[in-house]
């Protein structure tokens, strides 16, 4: 682990000056709907397993962003910055059928941090394509014709069974017989127009277990960072406030915040000292349904907060992929080049009694 470590060191500075002055983050559903089962191009959905059987895009692998950082029972990371170690972490992508040279399109529901949980995780392992679709699932179901006519006869049948209600009140034997046969009749339209649709429930398909491989190379510190650092910037914060080079920001509830509410058995509740308070929900376009707010509002909204790109931002919410690559992929966006995921987050800070927390 050692020489991991090392390398880790040489390539967060190497990446650091290497970054291009601009990178595509995110991919639009009309562009991402032309991409659906076509070689090469892998669609990840980041949400839980539960939410993948209720519907996800077709083809699509499972990888859950709250799981993607593998801690131990005290919450740390065998190999932080990392997520998980490079073998663990070529074993998992390996399992899920993706190869090197694959387009990952990571995607959620449409809100977007478990979206950038995916993408984080990818791109701290050097992989060269990835994107975050903007809009997520909801995006491509709004486009498909198929779950429009779909959509239209799952109300259509809303609709008979509720007027079969009725007769049947009513005692009216020979409408309930039309009525029931028109339910049959719907019923098996919609039988075959759900094999056409792009949004399909049911669980995560097996696929063909491949070999990825992750060179000491490939891998990119250069957006994620470890507990040592962080605790570094926590102290010139506290030094010098306002004036320090460095933000944390705490992309949490406040309720977390706060520490009246704890997650996945941590031992204290709280947060990191000197942190900036801005939730996820800040990054999240709800009105339009897109992973994003146009960047014009994310520009006015982290300057009201004082985050400025000639500081070094660190993000950080439960477990780091998830709400806090949110914040980051967001200041990316927006052409920060110094902002890192916190990968051990509050898993990690909560659990260990020799780090100051508040409340």
């Amino acid at each position: 682990m050692k020489q991991w470590f090392r390398t880790l060191c040489f390539a967060a500075l190497f990446f650091a000056s290497a970054l291009p002055a601009a990178e595509k983050i995110t991919i639009q559903p009309e562009e991402a709907i032309k991409l659906i089962g076509k070689p090469g191009y892998v669609f990840v959905s980041g949400d839980s397993e539960t939410a993948f059987e209720g519907g996800h895009i077709k083809g699509s692998r499972n990888m859950y962003a709250h799981h993607l950082h593998h801690a131990d029972l005290m919450g740390n990371l065998e190999c932080e910055p990392l997520y998980q170690c490079p073998e663990h972490a070529e074993h998992y992508i390996s399992s899920k059928g993706i190869k090197k040279s694959d387009t990952i399109i990571a995607y959620d529901n449409w809100r977007g941090p478990n979206a950038t949980g995916v993408y984080s995780f990818f791109k701290s392992y050097g992989h060269k394509k990835v994107y975050i679709l903007d809009g997520g699932q909801d995006g491509i179901k709004a486009l498909d014709p198929n779950q429009k006519i779909y959509d239209r006869l799952k109300k259509e049948k809303r609709a008979v069974k509720k007027a079969y209600r009725k007769a049947k009140k009513a005692g009216d034997k020979a409408k309930m017989a039309e009525l029931k046969a028109k339910q049959k009749e719907i019923a098996a339209q919609m039988k075959q127009v759900s094999k056409k649709l792009l949004v399909q429930r049911g669980k995560e398909k097996q696929f063909k277990h491949t070999h990825y491989k992750i060179s000491e190379s490939d891998i990119d510190t250069s957006a994620i960072a470890g507990t040592k650092e962080v605790y570094e910037a926590m102290q010139d914060i506290l030094k010098n406030g306002k004036n320090s080079k460095f933000v944390i920001v705490d992309s949490r509830s406040m309720i977390e915040i706060i520490g009246e509410r704890k997650m996945d058995n941590v031992a204290r509740g709280g947060h990191i000292p000197g942190s900036t308070f801005i939730e996820w929900k800040k990054v999240t376009d709800f009105k339009r349904k897109k992973s994003f707010r146009p960047l014009k509002e994310l520009e006015e909204t982290f300057k009201k907060y004082g985050i400025t790109k000639d500081k070094t931002i660190y993000a950080y919410c439960q477990v780091g992929a998830g709400r806090g690559s949110d914040i980051v992929t967001a200041l990316q966006m927006l052409g920060y080049k110094n902002v890192k995921v916190y990968t051990g987050a509050w898993d990690t800070w909560g659990n260990n009694m020799n780090l100051p927390i508040r409340r």
